[in-house]
């Protein structure tokens, strides 16, 4: 077993001054040196368009290159390479990857599988002054989000399905944070997964504060909705696009189904999925799709959780109190996972 940690960061300003604080922190850790590393062992497949990619952004989501531009301002990097490793979007080395997320009457629940060389070790409540939603969650690639919640009451994870055939767009991870960015409801959400383009496929599960609660299912192709209360790594509606293989993720779903009674509490709903022993969570790291963390939100009260690793009780935070003006009182996060695979920051 390997102790794990995750830095928690708190920003309340502009997203130029939150890039600024994010390249200063990256400055005190290995991930940028990790991640270029990454880039020699395997080539991008795929091509970088500044004007293109700055055009896009410059629609969707022009905070969100301003804090590029506020890194970039630190990091002195070229405009090229800030783009290959921050704005994650892609114009036309696949793996697998897990991640299992239930939706309880008024909570959601999820488990984040992945690599461990993958995950930031951060995880970041910002409250922006210059437009966009306060969000809290862990972050991924840097600018984005594998869960997380908005000060709407929007809870927002993702699915991996497969990456054959893609398409120009965003990547999973950045479409989180413009879920979270910009969306205050489910309606609004399935909105803007109908109208930008993706990268890959993926499930998109999302609560509001009105307990409404969707599947978006999404490929470059197409996207359809279900209302369902559980999901792994297979399309329920666009079967077509399914991987030849889901014998994992249909197991893994009818394990879930069978131990989620309608009434389930909202901690045993945590356990079931971080306790090895119900094989929800998944020791698979060398398969890229190892349980790295468990994390929970409940909409309504604006709460979240969340552990790293395995059979530990979650850190609970009030997203609410920390809008209000309160501070934190905890700046990291601990936990053990069965592995010697180890964080882009270590």
């Amino acid at each position: 077993m390997q102790k794990v940690k995750s830095d928690i960061l708190t920003h309340r300003g502009s997203h130029f001054d939150l890039g600024v604080q994010t390249a200063q922190w990256m400055q005190h850790t290995p991930l940028l040196k990790n991640r270029e590393q990454e880039w020699k062992k395997r080539m991008p497949r795929f091509d970088i368009h500044i004007k293109e990619t700055y055009d896009i952004f410059q629609t969707y989501a022009p905070q969100i290159w301003e804090e590029i531009r506020g890194m970039q301002e630190v990091l002195n990097l070229p405009t090229r390479q800030m783009i290959l490793n921050f704005a994650h979007y892609r114009f036309t080395p696949l793996k697998n990857s897990g991640c299992t997320v239930y939706l309880g009457n008024d909570y959601m629940v999820r488990n984040y599988d992945y690599h461990p060389a993958t995950y930031d070790g951060r995880y970041l409540l910002f409250q922006p002054n210059d437009g966009g939603l306060a969000q809290i969650g862990p972050t991924s690639r840097v600018t984005g989000r594998m869960d997380g919640m908005n000060e709407a009451g929007l809870a927002m994870g993702y699915n991996f399905m497969h990456r054959k055939h893609p398409g120009d767009g965003f990547v999973c991870y950045m479409i989180g944070r413009l879920v979270l960015q910009y969306c205050k409801d489910v309606p609004e959400a399935i909105k803007l997964l109908k109208e930008i383009p993706h990268r890959s496929s993926f499930s998109y599960i999302v609560m509001d504060k009105y307990l409404n609660h969707a599947i978006i299912e999404v490929t470059p192709r197409s996207i359809d909705v279900r209302y369902d209360h559980t999901c792994t790594n297979h399309f329920k509606l666009l079967t077509h696009e399914n991987r030849n293989y889901t014998k994992e993720s249909t197991e893994r779903l009818d394990r879930l189904i069978k131990q989620t009674p309608a009434q389930l509490g909202k901690m045993d709903a945590f356990k079931l999925f971080n306790n090895p022993e119900f094989e929800i969570y998944s020791k698979l790291f060398k398969s890229w799709s190892g349980t790295i963390h468990t994390s929970m939100y409940e909409p309504q009260s604006l709460t979240a959780h969340i552990t790293l690793g395995e059979n530990k009780a979650p850190v609970e935070i009030d997203f609410q109190q920390w809008l209000n003006g309160e501070s934190l009182n905890i700046n990291e996060l601990t936990g053990q996972i069965d592995t010697e695979l180890t964080f882009a920051t270590y």
